[in-house]
């Protein structure tokens, strides 16, 4: 895709976010209208998720038919095509339905290089939208990331004991999250100390954001969604961050486990977090 091509696609991915967080903004004010749904697994799911996701595909879909999509909620749609959005509706549903105003609306562009043997898949766009807030993060590949408009950067702070960090707590969601639970555990113990302060926000999309955006010098999360990773990861990176799975990987999607910040942040929370493990 070529970036006039790309740039088209985040700005109708832009439109869908803002929609979408109109539907949350109102639906946070009547919580007592908001229904739960039943799931297979431990996570909170509502019926306005459903609906923001199925109002995000509506926009999407006008536009570009062809893409496929993956939904946080929905699941993949199944399309043959080089590429493919990523959505969660609503990162931070648990905040939600306790009308704490710490979500946000993520969407990512995919694309899978299918001329190379490896065919290898990379994030091109991204867009978080809190609604709350009215913040509109951005970003292109190879163009950097931005907040309103306005070009971001990750913080200057290269020592732990300087630095504010972000994780959030596993998910209990399957029989794995017993030991998932224990591994965080030893982590946190492990960084708590070594760092100035550590936050946990309820909404990883949105630390990771924050990460670009230098609010936050750096994060680990385990367990996460590719839908809620996706966005978050490009914008750091385009923010001259890293992203990488706990492990050392560049792919965080296997795993849902990632470790993210500034360079030197990154890579002294990287090797704490190894020998934590």
């Amino acid at each position: 895709m070529e970036p006039n091509q790309t740039s088209g696609a985040l700005n109708v991915a832009i439109k869908a976010a803002l929609e979408a967080g109109k539907v949350i903004a109102q639906s946070i004010v009547h919580l007592d209208r908001v229904t739960t749904l039943p799931t297979d697994n431990a996570q909170v799911l509502t019926d306005v998720d459903t609906f923001v996701e199925r109002t995000i595909i509506h926009f999407l879909d006008e536009a570009y038919p062809e893409f496929n999509v993956i939904g946080a909620d929905s699941g993949d749609l199944g399309r043959e095509s080089e590429f493919c959005w990523l959505l969660d509706p609503i990162d931070g549903t648990q905040n939600f339905i306790h009308g704490h105003p710490q979500c946000a609306v993520s969407i990512a562009l995919q694309h899978k290089q299918t001329q190379t043997p490896e065919q290898k898949e990379e994030i091109i766009a991204a867009v978080v939208y809190d609604p709350f807030r009215n913040e509109l993060f951005t970003a292109r590949k190879g163009a950097g990331a931005q907040l309103d408009n306005r070009r971001i950067r990750v913080s200057d702070k290269s020592r732990l004991s300087d630095s504010l960090l972000c994780t959030d707590f596993p998910q209990r969601s399957n029989s794995a999250s017993k030991e998932q639970t224990k591994v965080w555990l030893k982590s946190f113990a492990g960084v708590l100390p070594r760092a100035q302060s550590v936050h946990s926000s309820g909404s990883p999309v949105l630390d990771l954001a924050y990460v670009a955006a230098g609010r936050y010098d750096g994060l680990w999360e385990h367990g996460l969604n590719p839908c809620g990773i996706a966005a978050g990861s490009l914008l750091v990176r385009e923010a001259g961050g890293l992203v990488t799975d706990i492990g050392g990987s560049s792919d965080v999607f296997l795993s849902g486990n990632l470790v993210a910040g500034t360079p030197k942040v990154h890579d002294k929370l990287s090797q704490l977090l190894n020998y934590s493990a």
